[in-house]
């Protein structure tokens, strides 16, 4: 049975109204172990470290968000859920995981809820582009069983996230099935992650390319605080990257780079990632590093690394949150990752923002890309008042996009 359109309805009104009371009020925005639900956030309790196992209690009937992996519900009644992250390697084949008909499509989780029936509807995070050639239809949640994998199609597929209505709640994630015999590279939203390792005479960095996967982020955290390796602060990727494609590491200083060349694959959290690592000696200079697609040399990702901020990666503490600087900061990814606009339009133009025939100039533009960056365009002039208000109505209408570019870790 679907969703009743009131039910529906009350899902995006409350993940609207939480997300723009977050931008509003960021110092009291949910933490990364919260639910933004109803009445608030919601406390997560880590009840296993080990097995990365949470428990949350939604006290009324609503929609509740974990904004920092993707996860929603839709509940009915007051119900306990409890999460676990699996690992697929476990339960589906090496071989099948990397065939060309048969993609893991994002994380593995191993949900109860008590009471049964308590939830409506589930929303499963995927890092699976919907650009170019990718078809809904090829999105299904695997349930492993007693008797196996047993597969389902979600209600419908959205932009990081798909819906399975009245769930039966087992060990499921997504996977993408593809035609046999269809070939094409598979686009799927992706992060860099760059560590350095400080030495008082040799600087050392790890850089990573992976699946935009926060269970996988975090594994990765933890491995490398492990050896006490300090996480800066990057951009993703503008554009989805390709799975199985392989990527060329480079940097300014014409450091050495071993290795030079990453595939991009997944693995399960907890398994070893590659990575990419150089020394940098003493950093008395910026290095800029760059990331090219092997086969059409396409430069798909750069950023620089300046000696102050291996200086402020070490202990000061990071600026205040500003949705203006955040908007000037991922201009080209908004540009490149904005859906429809409309909802945005309209907020900018009822708080005055925009005028009807600014209005008008970014709908009459021929691409999406194009009225992104018109709009963009627009209200970056306006100053910075408007880009707040720009990024309040974002996070109103695009809270999944935010949260991505936000990259909020565990």
């Amino acid at each position: 049975m679907r969703f009743s359109e009131d039910i529906y309805l009350e899902a995006e009104q409350i993940l609207s109204s939480f997300a723009f009371k977050s931008c509003f009020e960021v110092e009291q925005d949910c933490t990364s172990y919260q639910f933004l639900g109803p009445e608030g956030c919601v406390t997560i309790e880590l009840v296993d470290k080990s097995t990365n196992t949470y428990s949350v209690y939604f006290p009324t009937a609503g929609f509740y968000l974990w904004s920092a992996t993707g996860l929603g519900f839709m509940v009915r009644m007051a119900v306990t859920v409890r999460i676990a992250l699996g690992s697929w390697s476990q339960y589906l084949e090496l071989a099948l995981q990397h065939s060309e008909q048969w993609l893991v499509a994002g994380p593995l989780f191993d949900i109860t809820a008590e009471p049964e029936g308590a939830v409506a509807a589930i929303h499963l995070p995927h890092f699976i582009s919907l650009q170019g050639e990718v078809n809904v239809s090829w999105f299904l949640v695997a349930h492993f069983k007693d008797e196996g994998m047993i597969l389902e199609q979600p209600a419908w597929v959205e932009p990081f996230y798909a819906v399975l209505e009245n769930p039966s709640f087992s060990l499921m994630g997504i996977l993408l099935r593809i035609a046999k015999g269809t070939r094409l590279s598979v686009p799927i939203t992706c992060t860099t992650l760059i560590y350095y390792h400080p030495h008082p005479e040799d600087i050392k960095f790890h850089l990573y390319l992976v699946p935009s996967d926060v269970f996988l982020t975090k594994a990765i955290d933890d491995e490398e605080d492990r050896f006490h390796g300090v996480r800066l602060q990057t951009s993703p990727p503008i554009e989805p990257l390709n799975f199985g494609s392989y990527y060329i590491v480079s940097n300014s200083a014409h450091l050495e780079i071993i290795p030079q060349e990453l595939k991009l694959t997944y693995r399960n959290p907890g398994e070893v990632q590659p990575f990419s690592k150089f020394y940098a000696g003493l950093m008395k200079e910026p290095i800029q590093l760059e990331i090219t697609e092997k086969k059409h040399g396409t430069l798909v990702w750069k950023t620089i690394v300046k000696p102050v901020d291996i200086q402020l990666g070490a202990g000061a503490a990071p600026p205040p949150f500003s949705g203006a600087s955040f908007v000037k900061e991922h201009h080209r990814e908004l540009k490149a990752r904005m859906g429809d606009v409309n909802g945005v339009l309209d907020d900018l133009q009822d708080s005055k923002v925009i005028t009807e025939n600014e209005k008008e100039l970014v709908v009459q533009e021929k691409t999406q890309q194009r009225k992104n960056e018109t709009l963009l365009s627009m209200v970056e002039k306006k100053g910075y008042t408007a880009l707040e208000l720009f990024f309040r109505s974002l996070c109103k209408w695009d809270p999944y996009l935010v949260a991505y570019l936000r990259q909020q870790p565990l």
